[in-house]
């Protein structure tokens, strides 16, 4: 086989590969999209996170404390539409809610690699339980420490859809781009409760 065969026959494969990896990730862009048409999440997501840091660069603690407060009946209105996409998703298919653990998109990695796939609506449960607690303040996180901690349990989420919707590799840059902090970074940040079940479920525990 000549190398010009050879080159062609890998530029086949490679654009098969590209064709289905687009065709799986649309399903599964379109699958959450559509649970997410009716929630308000992702605004309300993006008013705590930019508050969160005004909040901050406030120039006084007790100017700090007031803004934060101001964000409570966003924060319950989170975590309450996080427990229903939670439960939504838990109507969906193992296959149709599968995605797999390779920092590359493994198109339909779940019918020839189940090891190496996990339960996006497991991982929903675990961000569903661990923003509840961190709203409800069960470690008992001072005023800006909880924010902070709210914070990372937001940016891990929203990795876990982008990780679900397109890989690893895409929702890691996504949080560096939009947020400067690191995966890993995040998973320290957010709480016991929501680490230790996270990280059960990166094992397939």
């Amino acid at each position: 086989m000549e190398v010009v065969d050879i080159v062609l026959i890998l530029l086949v494969i490679a654009l098969a590969w590209q064709v289905l990896r687009v065709r799986y990730q649309r399903m599964h862009i379109t699958l959450l999209g559509g649970h997410l048409a009716n929630l308000q999440l992702e605004r309300h997501m993006e008013t705590l996170t930019q508050g969160y840091t005004r909040a901050i660069h406030e120039a006084s603690e007790s100017r700090q404390l007031q803004v934060l407060e101001t964000f409570a009946p966003t924060e319950r209105s989170v975590a309450a539409q996080l427990q229903t996409l939670a439960n939504a998703m838990q109507k969906e298919s193992a296959e149709a809610a599968s995605m797999g653990t390779f920092a590359l998109c493994i198109p339909y990695a779940e019918r020839f690699m189940p090891s190496a796939v996990r339960d996006f609506r497991k991982l929903l449960q675990i961000h569903a339980v661990g923003l509840r607690h961190a709203v409800d303040n069960e470690a008992g996180w001072d005023p800006k420490a909880r924010a902070f901690h709210l914070s990372a349990e937001l940016y891990l989420f929203q990795h876990s859809c982008h990780w679900y919707c397109k890989s690893r590799t895409v929702a890691d840059a996504r949080l560096m781009v939009r947020h400067q902090v690191k995966h890993e970074k995040v998973l320290e940040s957010v709480s016991e409760v929501t680490r230790s079940a996270y990280q059960r479920w990166l094992q397939g525990n």
